[in-house]
């Protein structure tokens, strides 16, 4: 009855999103459920869950749990998305768009906001590792990540090939799909044997489970 009732309220919202107007705001998460959203590939998947009004993904934190990104069941092209999120310090996480569904994982389809502690990352991190960046393309501008376990409000516009990345009100990367620059960058670097990354004109929003604990709030879209 409970699938029942998820399926129910997953159709209601998608319907929603399809009669959307240009301009108006729909939220994509109600707090309660995980109405409107699904796996990647419909994977079989434990670590994510609801939990204190926040989409909660656990990450590595204990024995047998099972990963995957999480999706919206709607797809969009041109939009606007507005969303809070916060990681636990060394996790790392993030927010990916116009993913498709044809390629194993869903970075090989979308580009990816990077979601990551900046400071307390195990690892060294490269500039277009660190968060706000357009991942393996573009860094970001200016550092703008409040510390992990404190809250931070993104905003990424999409319309047409023009994309912007904004962290805590600040512009933190801009790009065009398909400019030369695009392109060269693409040819160049990480991306360079993943034909499909970055060409879908259109695709699902995708948050992603890298074995870091992430939380995200507040969520909503709306068509440009």
């Amino acid at each position: 009855m409970k699938q029942f009732s998820l399926l129910c309220l997953s159709v209601l919202l998608l319907c929603g999103l399809n009669a959307q107007k240009k301009g108006e705001w729909t939220s994509l998460f109600d707090g309660k459920t995980l109405a409107g959203w699904r796996t990647y590939q419909h994977k079989p998947a434990t670590s994510w869950l609801v939990s204190d009004g926040t989409l909660y993904c656990k990450g590595n934190t204990g024995a047998g749990i099972t990963h995957a990104d999480l999706i919206t069941d709607a797809e969009f092209d041109s939009f606007e998305l507005e969303l809070e999120w916060k990681i636990a310090p060394a996790a790392n996480s993030g927010i990916l768009y116009r993913v498709t569904e044809e390629y194993p994982s869903s970075y090989e389809s979308g580009p990816e906001y990077q979601l990551i502690d900046d400071e307390g990352y195990p690892g060294k991190l490269e500039a277009w590792q660190k968060t706000g960046a357009n991942y393996a393309m573009n860094p970001p501008l200016e550092p703008a990540a409040n510390k992990a376990g404190e809250w931070n409000q993104t905003r990424i516009i999409v319309k047409g090939n023009h994309v912007e990345h904004w962290l805590n009100n600040k512009k933190v990367a801009e790009y065009e799909f398909h400019s030369d620059a695009w392109k060269q960058q693409k040819m160049n670097g990480k991306w360079k044997n993943t034909a499909g990354y970055g060409m879908a004109a259109k695709g699902h929003i995708a948050l992603q489970d890298h074995g870091g604990q992430a939380w995200f709030r507040n969520i909503r879209i709306r068509k440009l």
